[in-house]
């Protein structure tokens, strides 16, 4: 065939061949493109990757996006139709290769491509990578157009067109300020709006685009997966590599694969047959050559080894693919559990039983050029630094880029990974079911070398939907159900099986797990607390009665709304929208009656702000709303975590926490931990202390007090209990108790004190309910480990003694750090350190101040000084917003 006889062949044509058939080359599109409307009448220059709304923006044309009303303003950019053009040239002998292809790693999303004045294709998801024969169009100068249709039009347009049946919902709530149908295009669902983020349904080339030139075949995936045989202690590597091959009969290769760090070299034959090719590789590791696993953040390292592996197809054709593979083992246990009726739902990675400490992860900015390297690392490392193990990536965003998993890889931050269907039914007639087996496809062979992902979740909430009727379908529920089984059984479900036996799926998050399975798919109650996963929601109830929250197997989903900070809002407001039911306030409010549910939550156990300056009053209800959702949160999450190893009224066995969400996508009152910017709300710094590895948790049944161990630790430790108990006036204890030493198991949460509030009011004999709090911590030879905790015995507005101290700090530079000293007269509840702008974190912030001095580190992300600090910072408590 061609591509050996040409290297047969000798003198010039040999020299030809030898220049070129180092393997594929590759010419990348990215940088300045021309944008326009469909009209005409607006032309600019914009940057790919990216889209219309942040070129607009770039050139000046629109202000940002993210500012006040601007949301609504720019609604027409969504509705416009946009195309890309640019010219680009490719070396004279571009016409000489075999084969020359259009790669689109990602389109934005219905478009058509146009190059030298030839369609070459259409593109009509989001989330698929596209590929377009161009050999017999390209040429040394060229030029390319993508047009692309309007993804609210295309909406409305394949919703229009499916006659049978509606397919709920057909638009997001009023309070939402969306788009409709975005359930009938393969394209980002909060694009179109959701309860935490605006309506911008983007155009354009999101990802990479290139031109790829090639003899003979090229590499199109590398996957590796790891296994372990464990009757032969032994270590392997399946390597899959997927190939588009070119000439018209089957083509041999040797394939060397080389670990150097494990001593591992082998060569293995292949043959690839024509078109799409994919060969399978397995190689051991010597079992006496020890290999480190990687573990989940708080468990162990995250050791990667540098892989090569070369593919020769003649002596001068070579196809090559670097890359880090790890070894770890994953496995869901849903089994029996004695005393309950019920499975399981935990994971084991290496065979460990693993507490999942995490949150959820939304798309960082409805602008995906925005999300940098920088904002990413930092909102990962911020992740880990709270000591978190998992987060979810949510089925209404996108599949992230790789730098997100190669980051969750280094950071061993366990990925559940959803499929990007969320919060609505999908139709299932062919084209569609199509897109998304090729969609599933793709991503499943992008992303499952990655050992942070450890499960796949076909949607979220869907099997909810339908079990629960949400949008009113009871009288054709079985045209719902058949459809939901063809979308994520028949088609998502036997893709992930066939493709990626490495890890496990589940159908929908929430779920039953296996009994959702023996229900047929949808369970009567995918909510029931002896099955999977659980999300929970409830924003009327007093969120200290940890009665109130379901004894689950596994939390995946709960939460409460705060707003950001003031100097987050200050960017994109007015003076005049400085009011907590200002008109903008409202705007950006998007869950129905959300502002005034944080506001009944907060005034039952706090005094709502009443500060004469209406300024300062909005700052201090901004305050407030922090201040709690971070103490609804702790004690939700210390519930779930205290449950881990009982099992009461038949319930229990908690194995999972993952509040929502992590990080926003604006700025807007939300359940964010992480403001926009990358700034930590209090609940952050909360999350830090009761995801610590080794925790006491203090709480009250029948009128006692009760404290558990939790550890996270893989070996028992013993330890002290130091109980103190002050009056709300004094930053003296009024009494103090050590235990005996005590043994706190690894990996369990076990009862380790219990007295009843009688007798210890009784003990501090001058204390009652309201003028006392009690805090404790664990000691290991007479020193703490882990963080102070506490536990109130009554709202804080009905404290007795506790008065408005005075609190002033001062700054130092201590190597790379800050040391901020914080002194104050009295003991202070959720005292706040603030430094404005400059961006960073505290080691601790929103604590309880019961000591006359407290040393607290600021760790700059950006450079700053002594000064610039000083100047900045400002502490407060809650006695200040009253």
């Amino acid at each position: 065939m061609w591509c050996f006889v040409i290297s047969l062949l000798v003198g010039v044509l040999l020299v030809i061949r030898i220049s070129q058939c180092v393997g594929p080359q590759m010419y990348g599109l990215e940088g300045d493109w021309r944008i326009k409307n469909f009209n005409g009448s607006i032309s600019l220059q914009g940057k790919v990757p990216g889209c219309v709304h942040f070129a607009l923006f770039q050139q000046g044309v629109i202000k940002d996006p993210y500012y006040r009303f601007n949301d609504l303003e720019y609604r027409w950019i969504g509705l416009d139709n946009w195309s890309y053009s640019r010219t680009f040239a490719l070396p004279s002998n571009i016409s000489t290769w075999q084969k020359v292809n259009l790669v689109c790693e990602g389109m934005d999303t219905v478009a058509t491509i146009i190059l030298n004045d030839v369609t070459v294709g259409k593109t009509n998801n989001m989330f698929l990578r596209y590929v377009f024969d161009i050999t017999n169009l390209v040429k040394e100068d060229n030029f390319i157009q993508v047009a692309f249709l309007s993804a609210i039009s295309y909406a409305s347009q394949q919703s229009a067109a499916h006659t049978a049946y509606t397919v709920p919902p057909e638009c997001p709530p009023p309070v939402q300020k969306g788009e409709c149908h975005v359930n009938f295009i393969r394209k980002e669902q909060c694009s179109f709006s959701w309860d935490w983020g605006p309506s911008f349904p983007t155009q354009g080339i999101w990802r990479d685009i290139r031109i790829e030139a090639y003899n003979i075949c090229t590499l199109t995936y590398l996957t590796v997966t790891p296994f372990y045989v464990k009757n032969d202690h032994q270590w392997g590597l399946e390597i899959e590599a997927f190939f588009e091959v070119v000439c018209s009969e089957s083509v041999d290769s040797n394939a060397t694969i080389s670990i150097p760090e494990l001593k591992t070299k082998e060569t293995q034959k292949i043959q690839l047959l024509p078109g799409e090719s994919s060969s399978v590789l397995r190689v051991t590791v010597d079992k006496n050559i020890p290999v480190d696993l990687w573990w989940p953040n708080g468990h162990g390292n995250q050791t990667g080894y540098n892989m090569m592996v070369q593919f020769y197809f003649d002596e001068n054709y070579i196809i090559e693919r670097s890359t880090k593979v790890y070894f770890r083992t994953v496995e869901l246990v849903q089994e029996n559990i004695t005393g309950s009726s019920g499975l399981s739902f935990y994971f084991k990675i290496n065979d460990l039983p693993i507490f999942l400490k995490g949150s959820n992860w939304i798309p960082a900015d409805s602008f995906q050029e925005r999300v940098t390297t920088f904002s990413l690392e930092r909102l990962l490392q911020s992740a880990v630094d709270a000591n978190m193990n998992a987060l979810r990536v949510w089925g209404g965003g996108i599949y992230e880029q790789e730098e997100f998993y190669n980051r969750c890889n280094e950071l061993g931050i366990m990925i559940w990974q959803d499929f990007m269907f969320a919060c609505a039914l999908y139709p299932t007639d062919k084209d569609f079911i199509e897109s998304v087996r090729a969609e599933v496809t793709h991503q499943i062979r992008r992303l499952k070398s990655h050992p942070s992902i450890i499960i796949w979740s076909g949607n979220n909430e869907n099997e909810a939907a339908i079990a629960k009727n949400w949008y009113n379908i009871s009288s054709h529920k079985q045209i719902y159900t058949n459809d939901y089984v063809t979308l994520y059984v028949n088609n998502i479900q036997e893709i992930v099986q066939a493709k990626d036996k490495s890890r496990p799926y589940i159908t929908s998050s929430p779920t039953n797990g296996e009994e959702s399975v023996q229900e047929h798919w949808i369970a009567e109650n995918p909510y029931d607390n002896r099955y999977g996963d659980t999300h929970y929601y409830n924003y009327t109830k007093d969120c200290w009665n940890w009665t109130e929250f379901p004894k689950t197997r596994f939390a995946s989903e709960y939460g409460f709304q705060s707003w950001p900070s003031f100097n987050t809002l200050q960017k994109i407001s007015i003076p005049e929208d400085w009011s907590y039911y200002s008109t903008l306030s409202e705007h950006r409010q998007h869950h129905l009656k959300g502002n005034k549910e944080m506001m009944s939550q907060a005034e039952i156990h706090y005094h709502l702000p009443h500060s004469a300056d209406p300024v300062q009053n909005f700052k201090d209800m901004v305050y407030l709303t922090q201040v709690m959702q971070a103490q609804c949160i702790k004690v939700q999450t210390e519930f779930y975590r205290r449950s881990r190893s009982e099992i009461v009224n038949k319930l229990g066995h908690t194995m999972g926490a993952l509040y929502w969400q992590l990080n926003d996508i604006w700025q807007a009152p939300s359940w964010a931990s992480i403001e926009y910017g990358g700034k930590w709300k209090m609940l952050h710094y909360f999350a830090k202390n009761f995801f610590a590895p080794i925790l006491p948790v203090g709480f009250e049944e029948d009128e006692t007090l009760y404290i558990y161990g939790i550890s996270d630790l893989h070996i028992d430790w013993r330890m002290v209990l130091m109980i103190n108990v002050y009056q709300w006036y004094s930053l003296e204890p009024v009494c103090v108790r050590a235990t005996e030493y005590l043994t706190i198991k690894a990996g369990s949460a076990i009862s380790i004190y219990k007295e009843t509030v009688a007798s210890l009011l009784e003990r501090c004999s001058s204390c009652t309910r309201q003028s006392c709090v009690v805090t404790f911590y664990l000691q290991v030879y007479g020193q703490q480990y882990g963080p102070t905790n506490h536990h109130f015995l009554s709202s804080l507005k009905d404290a007795v003694g506790l008065e408005k101290p005075q609190l002033n700090a001062t700054v130092n530079h201590q190597g790379e750090a800050f040391t901020i000293t914080v002194q104050t007269t009295g003991i202070a509840p959720f005292v706040w350190l603030d430094v404005g702008d400059i961006a960073g974190r505290f080691e601790d912030n929103g604590f309880l101040m019961l000591q006359k001095t407290k040393e607290v580190t600021f760790y700059p992300w950006e450079p700053t000084s002594t000064a610039e600090l000083t100047k900045a910072l400002k502490v407060h408590s809650l006695l200040d917003i009253y």
